[in-house]
């Protein structure tokens, strides 16, 4: 510990939601007088949702602004150092020290901390291939990288977007498109859209999108980008295939940022994620810690480590890296790997493992798809749900469930996503005491009903 200063000092890299949400914590538990927190962010935005990117560039969002949790003023005002346009090049950890580049000066200088806090986040895969740098190729993962699509959308003449790849980003930024007047061509690598489901589920998602008048192109591997005279993008080329493009918006997934951590010897996981114990500490590292799109996660359900980059596991991580530098203490103890979308009026959630994730791990599992309603049938305006669920063969275990269906659909996944980190059988999932009103679900919850018929089909195969 280095105890030349009166005060301990914190440095932050990464001002977004785990960085900003460590440091917001570190302060209410440490006043100024006892702790000194620096934050350098290379953007020009801190606390912001990512995921409202798509509904601010489709405008359901009509103001930036308001994607903003906690602007730099407000940060600076509760005595946290923060620094815009400031990147982070390198880690010194001998020297418990980080060399930091002004981005619009290139001006380089040194800060040294007591505690070190990485929340680098993730960065938006780019295809290795001619064309993928082009003017009009977009990335969507910071309000910087929103703002710039939205210039080039107000910019080009030409009416044809080109989405590469159908995971979440992909699905909602064609919506988006389609929304701001877009032809809208979506080519996925996969069967069908939305890998994060089983192929049966994501048809169902497949036939929502072609509904908006998205075309869907699957199997198809981009090759290459084309270009015009101008520089900038005129096509988007697979095997056998063109696709005319004005602009190209990469759904492809993220990376965790971690080339510093790497550089600095920093231990990773097999998706190149930091690795932490419980408490977000780095392993093997005492005054180190990581949270956010750049870690690799506990997988509650397979036991294994994963790569999860969503917002409210940022948050948490942020909150319990600062509760225990701020000398309290918590830990983050995994997840289950739950997440909810919509194309339109279609409503996708899941949690839990999909069949190939329970197959990859080498568990035996039973699997029930069901037809329901969100609410009672004679209840006006009940709309179709499908539930699919995977339970443990013999044990009856839940391993994981996805819905897909109308408004009150998706957020019925938050009951198997407790029943999950209970770790419930679906049996027992069937005694569950839910509300139940005729405008809010039939007498047996859709998510029960699975439950039901899972926990039958465990029984028969015993």
């Amino acid at each position: 510990m280095n105890m030349s200063r009166a005060r301990e000092r914190v440095v932050v890299i990464g001002g977004d939601a785990a960085g900003m949400s460590a440091a917001s914590q570190a302060r209410r538990l440490k006043g100024p007088d006892e702790l000194e927190i620096v934050a350098f962010e290379r953007g020009h935005f801190t606390s912001y949702s990512a995921c409202g990117i798509p509904y601010w560039v489709g405008g359901d969002v009509t103001d930036r602004d308001r994607l903003i949790a906690r602007t730099p003023e407000e940060h600076r005002a509760r005595d946290i150092d923060l620094r815009l346009r400031t990147e982070v090049t390198e880690l010194d950890l001998d020297g418990q020290r980080v060399r930091a580049r002004d981005v619009d000066s290139g001006e380089e200088s040194w800060t040294s901390y007591d505690d070190l806090v990485i929340a680098t986040g993730a960065r938006p895969i780019r295809p290795d291939m001619p064309g993928a740098g082009a003017a009009g190729v977009h990335g969507v993962q910071t309000l910087d990288d929103g703002q710039a699509l939205l210039d080039t959308l107000e910019g080009t003449r030409g009416r044809r977007a080109v989405v590469v790849g159908a995971g979440y980003i992909g699905v909602e930024m064609a919506e988006a498109l389609i929304n701001r007047g877009y032809e809208v061509t979506v080519v996925n690598r996969g069967s069908e859209p939305m890998s994060t489901l089983d192929p049966d589920m994501g048809r169902l998602v497949h036939e929502a999108m072609e509904g908006l008048g998205i075309r869907m192109v699957n199997d198809a591997e981009v090759t290459k980008i084309l270009t015009g005279g101008d520089g900038r993008v005129r096509a988007v080329v697979t095997e056998d295939r063109e696709f005319p493009a004005d602009v190209v918006v990469l759904g492809i997934g993220v990376r965790p940022e971690t080339a510093l951590a790497k550089a600095a010897g920093l231990p990773l996981g097999p998706h190149d994620g930091l690795l932490t114990d419980r408490s977000m500490r780095v392993r093997g590292h005492e005054n180190i810690w990581a949270g956010g799109d750049c870690v690799e996660v506990l997988d509650l359900v397979s036991g294994q480590g994963r790569h999860i980059p969503l917002g409210t596991h940022a948050n948490k991580h942020g909150q319990v890296i600062g509760t225990n530098i701020g000398g309290g203490y918590a830990t983050f103890p995994g997840v289950v790997g739950t997440a909810v979308s919509k194309v339109c009026d279609l409503e996708i959630a899941r949690t839990g493992l999909r069949e190939k994730d329970a197959h990859r791990v080498g568990l035996r599992f039973e699997s029930v798809t069901i037809e329901s309603t969100s609410r009672a049938g004679y209840y006006p305006n009940a709309s179709p749900m499908t539930v699919k669920m995977l339970a443990e063969h013999r044990t009856g275990r839940l391993l994981g469930v996805q819905i897909v269906g109308r408004e009150g659909a998706g957020k019925r996944v938050d009951i198997a996503a407790v029943a999950l980190t209970a770790g419930m059988t679906a049996e027992q999932m069937t005694a569950l005491d839910l509300g139940y009103a005729p405008p809010f679900s039939p007498v047996w919850d859709p998510v029960l009903v699975a439950a039901r018929k899972a926990a039958a089909k465990v029984r028969s195969s015993l």
